[in-house]
């Protein structure tokens, strides 16, 4: 499958903790255009694990992609965002930037992503908090076209994950980036 993803766009990846949301983002795109909540955590506490970072590491995330957005760069938000309440903000400061908002949703099966899990030495929490995160994503995913997303990519299979193609490409709402503005 290939993804295209304007140059001047949110894109919001949607997953459980182990669907690979990182290691996406790592293989499809530019450092500076990730913005992990778990790097969020670590700027700001110096711990990613530390849950009772997430407010101040989802602020300096909100505050980089708005930033990122205002130059007409790309943004890339790796993060579970399964609930609504997590994407919202990020569909409205989209909005307010004037950039189309894109979903990347990982949906692998649960169990595959409990073993993934189970794999990392840099997490530890109870895998109940996957299958949490899961019954959120499957309850969000018919209702995302309704959300605001310009566009809502699905990849349902490692295979799909590992074969996708993303191609960042330029829109006319991204042409008035490339060269200086007149005052």
């Amino acid at each position: 499958m290939i993804l295209e993803i304007p140059q001047h766009s949110l894109v919001i990846l949607i997953g459980t903790s182990g669907s690979g949301k990182s290691t996406f983002a790592g293989k499809h795109f530019k450092p500076s255009q990730i913005l992990s909540s778990d790097n969020c955590r670590l700027l700001v506490s110096d711990d990613e694990n530390d849950q009772s970072a997430t407010r101040d590491a989802f602020d300096v995330l909100h505050l980089i992609a708005d930033l990122r957005l205002g130059r007409g760069k790309l943004a890339l938000i790796d993060a579970t965002n399964v609930e609504l309440s997590a994407r919202k903000p990020l569909i409205s400061l989209a909005a307010k930037q004037h950039a189309p908002a894109l979903a990347i949703v990982l949906d692998l099966p649960e169990n595959i992503a409990i073993a993934r899990h189970r794999n990392r030495i840099d997490r530890d929490f109870d895998p109940e908090i996957i299958r949490r995160q899961h019954n959120a994503l499957e309850a969000s995913l018919p209702k995302l076209d309704q959300e605001g997303f310009t566009r809502i990519y699905v990849l349902k299979s490692e295979q799909e994950i590992d074969s996708a193609v993303v191609q960042i490409v330029t829109t006319p709402s991204s042409q008035r980036y490339l060269s200086p503005i007149a005052d």
